[in-house]
């Protein structure tokens, strides 16, 4: 691959610092011209972050790096050498990663849910760096529900992918911003590329009936053997089992469906954008058509 023009699409997620971040995003854009710098209305998450900034990426390599230091750009030529291969993403991952114990388990436990919701190869790691084909790129902007997550996007576009080891640095200044909560938030969105936990609802409705008819009979055959047993709470708990196995039988058939939906009619905007700065050029707007349009207060008379 031959290395061309280089363009930096930076993304301001609605940064908590009193516009701090944002100025220096302008600043930059105003040195350099191959900086674009897109500002959110509001807080939209990492994934509808990367989302925002591939939709105003026009490389035919997209690469995705966070700002916290610990996804180094040195680190970077082993993406590119990976991709010339031929693969279509190639995505970096850590054997040491720098961060706590608890946040290292969650993230196996993420992995796990991936490969039995998404169905993600056993073999393929990830994280948030990496480098995709165009091609990959038009076809991912083309999701527009709210609940985004990447790797989902991903897999719906391509299985060529692979994978390489790189160095994961320590985070020099700062904090993560991902709390435990938005940590299940995030983890909860995969949930909008599967209906494998709406199938689990059908299978449990089937366990919990079939447990529930073998209790029955088993009460049935008891009273025939030995008439003298009382019913009482034998009985009790089978009716329980078998009614409440029937009723999670049919709320899966039904979320089935409900689940089809859903996947198709997620209208929730996946970001807002406040203000785009492009070296040389007034800030200007976006609308959902893709049609650009100055701010009222720079457009002049």
């Amino acid at each position: 691959m031959q290395r061309g023009d280089i363009e930096f699409v930076l993304v301001d997620d609605c940064s908590p610092d009193e516009g701090k971040t944002v100025r220096e995003l302008r600043n930059l854009v105003r040195d350099y011209p191959n900086i674009r710098a897109v500002e959110l209305a509001r807080n939209a998450g990492q994934h509808n972050a990367q989302m925002a900034a591939l939709n105003y990426a026009d490389g035919d390599y997209i690469i995705s790096m966070d700002d916290d230091g610990q996804t180094s750009p040195t680190q970077l030529p082993k993406l590119l050498d990976e991709i010339d291969k031929g693969y279509d993403i190639v995505y970096a991952y850590y054997p040491n990663k720098k961060h706590s114990g608890g946040r290292n388990l969650g993230s196996r436990f993420n992995q796990w849910s991936l490969r039995v919701l998404i169905g993600k190869p056993k073999d393929m790691k990830t994280s948030s760096y990496w480098v995709i084909r165009r091609f990959v790129r038009d076809y991912a902007i083309q999701y527009k529900s709210a609940y985004t997550h990447i790797q989902g996007v991903f897999l719906r576009v391509t299985r060529n992918i692979s994978c390489v080891p790189v160095e994961h640095f320590r985070r020099e200044v700062g904090q993560s911003g991902y709390t435990f909560s938005k940590l299940v938030k995030l983890w909860a969105n995969i949930i909008g590329f599967s209906i494998v936990p709406l199938r689990l609802a059908t299978i449990l409705g089937y366990v919990f009936s079939l447990a529930g008819l073998i209790g029955i009979i088993g009460v049935i055959v008891r009273k025939i053997v030995r008439p003298v047993t009382a019913l009482g709470w034998p009985s009790v708990m089978v009716s329980i089992f078998f009614f409440s196995g029937l009723i999670l039988l049919f709320m899966g058939l039904i979320g089935e469906y409900i689940g089809r939906i859903f996947l198709g009619m997620c209208n929730n905007p996946q970001f807002v954008v406040r203000q785009i700065d492009v070296h040389g050029g007034a800030p200007y707007l976006e609308n959902e058509y893709g049609e650009r349009f100055l701010r009222k207060e720079e457009a002049g008379p």
